[in-house]
């Protein structure tokens, strides 16, 4: 008993030493935050700083990261007010109006791993204060107007991987600095002088540009006791033919490597850009046009629009929504961003559809993490799968002997997967949500292989599209969409599934009599004509696992779904239980 005591009694102990410290971690935020103009309404005493403070991450009730880019912080940073978060490791102050020199006791910040102040309006010279922040691994205090030296205790930092000092006034000579996991440095328009030190000469010139200074000379002779100047005029005049004999053949191989990579994987050859927006950066009259990332829920975030701007982005495709990205941020994660065109709506529509479907949270439904509006740009970020779609999967190198197939068991997973999806989507705004553009190129596969519902809440918003395979044939305008034509195009995504062929491709179409019909009603007379063998795809059926009754309930409930009359197709939580009901037990258990 004595010993149950003991041990009750410390860990009393320790949840209130752990209540305690967030105390003081959101008194010291509150004390920052009285020194500027602008207010951040969700930043008050009331409020649980873990959950509802913008930019607040918390881990074991302390406070450890806090992004506030761009939000309009004028004027000095106080000392003794944010530096007493003793646990934080992240701080993000990019951005603002920030004046004034680094107060020196960020040197408190012992846990600090990543600091961003670029683009302020900070001043003079560093602190010396870096010997003890050795847990930096980036360090980014660009388009600033700090001078002096740069302080030779950054090479302290041995864990330091970014160091951007660029578009500052720093003089002198550039120290020595020995930091063995330094990948990305950055010491350009500075009023630097001398050379460039030995333990830096492994970057691009790029990165010491707009200084005057050089690389250190080597005075040996070349081979032949020419100098080295003549050797390497000579050397240059004898590259040049035989360069030019290559060019040919380089110039060939490259053209022929992009057209083959284009077919396979549809993406631009050029894929990694500076940002999902090329050059653009926001200009000053976007804050009039609401021109910043809007999160959802209160929900912390951990990156914002500079860092979309200037992680790399990958191109996954362009369709009539405009050019999908993958960008993958400085911690290795990755989202999608939609680059939107054809937005038909105004600003304030835009932000009503975005906010509903920014408060789905389901495991079948990729998640709407911000968006960005400004006049001429419009950003919806989205969860990256990176499993890909279910449109890969099912068509993707069809041709070649590498092919993995698709079998049942994944299949009847996707099925379940998106089916409880869409039925979420449904019970959004009342009950009244509507995807409008349910295809196989928008059902994506997560880790475990069930789908997931992508592209959701951008029909209603943007220009009509196209119909095609996936759409009922009461819908000519994909803006004016419903529940009921969700499902019509959920059940062409089961035949799609059962067969393997794709709705969009004319010849999955052809009937015996060389007709031509979609592949809802080439299904539906197959199974009138009783050739209901020919409708499964060769992939599955060469399986041994006996699965055609379960193939042939699966048909049952696609035909069901693609209804021509709009009340005799199910309601999607009936068609979830049906597909659930195909199995006595869950594929998840």
């Amino acid at each position: 008993m004595q010993v149950f005591s003991f041990f009750f009694s410390l860990i009393l102990c320790f949840t209130l030493i752990s209540s305690e410290s967030l105390k003081n971690d959101k008194r010291a935020l509150l004390d920052f935050l009285s020194h500027f103009t602008l207010p951040l309404h969700r930043w008050n005493q009331s409020s649980p700083t873990c959950h509802q403070w913008t930019g607040v991450t918390c881990r074991q009730n302390r406070i450890v990261s806090v992004r506030l880019p761009g939000v309009g912080l004028n004027g000095l940073i106080q000392p003794l007010t944010i530096t007493r978060l003793s646990s934080l490791k992240i701080l993000s102050l990019r951005s603002n109006q920030l004046t004034g020199e680094l107060p020196c006791d960020f040197i408190n910040l012992k846990n600090l791993t990543r600091l961003y102040l670029q683009h302020n309006r900070l001043s003079g010279p560093l602190p010396p204060i870096f010997s003890e922040l050795k847990n930096l691994k980036v360090l980014d205090l660009s388009n600033n107007g700090f001078n002096g030296s740069i302080p030779s205790s950054l090479s302290g930092l041995t864990r330091l991987r970014v160091l951007n000092l660029a578009n500052n006034s720093f003089s002198g000579e550039i120290p020595d600095l020995d930091l063995p996991n330094l990948r990305h440095i950055n010491l350009s328009n500075n009023k630097l002088t001398g050379t460039i030190p030995k333990s830096l000469q492994r970057f691009q010139d790029s990165a010491f540009s707009g200084n005057n200074v050089t690389r250190k000379e080597n005075h040996h002779k070349s081979p032949f006791g020419l100098s080295q100047l003549a050797f390497l005029l000579i050397l240059s005049a004898a590259c040049v033919l035989g360069v030019s004999g290559l060019s040919c053949i380089i110039m060939a191989t490259c053209l022929w490597k992009t057209r083959i990579y284009g077919k396979l994987r549809k993406r631009d050859s050029s894929s990694s850009l500076s940002s999902p927006l090329g050059n653009w950066t926001p200009r000053d009259d976007d804050a009039e046009e609401g021109g910043k990332i809007i999160f959802f829920g209160g929900r912390n975030h951990l990156f914002d629009l500079d860092d979309l701007l200037s992680s790399s982005a990958e191109v996954l495709g362009k369709g009539a929504f405009g050019t999908t990205y993958k960008v993958t941020m400085e911690d290795m994660s990755a989202v999608v961003v939609k680059r939107l065109k054809e937005v038909v709506v105004g600003r304030r529509e835009f932000e009503e559809q975005m906010e509903i479907t920014g408060m789905i949270r389901h495991e079948n439904v990729a998640e709407l993490k911000a968006y960005y509006y400004s006049k001429d740009d419009k950003l919806a970020v989205y969860s990256y799968y990176s499993q890909g779609s279910l449109f890969e999967m099912l068509h993707g190198n069809r041709e070649t002997y590498d092919r993995v197939p698709l079998d049942w068991d994944t299949r009847l997973r996707i099925a379940t997967g998106a089916a409880r999806g869409l039925a979420t989507i449904h019970e959004r705004d009342n009950g009244k949500f509507i995807h409008g553009n349910i295809k196989s190129s928008n059902i994506f596969l997560d880790s475990q292989c069930y789908g997931c519902i992508g592209d959701v809440g951008l029909t209603t918003i943007m220009r009509s599209l196209p119909t095609c395979g996936y759409h009922a044939p009461e819908i000519t305008d994909t803006r004016r969409s419903t529940q009921s034509s969700d499902v019509y195009s959920f059940g062409v995504v089961l035949l799609e599934l059962l067969s393997g062929k794709s709705p969009a491709s004319p010849a999955v179409s052809e009937t015996k009599d060389g007709g031509n019909m979609d592949l809802a009603s080439w299904i539906r007379n197959v199974v009138v004509e009783e050739w209901t063998g020919e409708v499964f795809d060769m992939e599955i059926l060469n399986e041994s696992g006996g699965f055609k009754e379960e193939m042939v309930e699966m048909m049952q409930i696609g035909l069901a779904c693609v209804a021509v009359k709009q009340q005799e197709r199910p309601h999607m939580d009936q068609v979830v239980k049906m597909i659930q009901d195909i199995r006595s037990t869950d594929l998840s258990e």
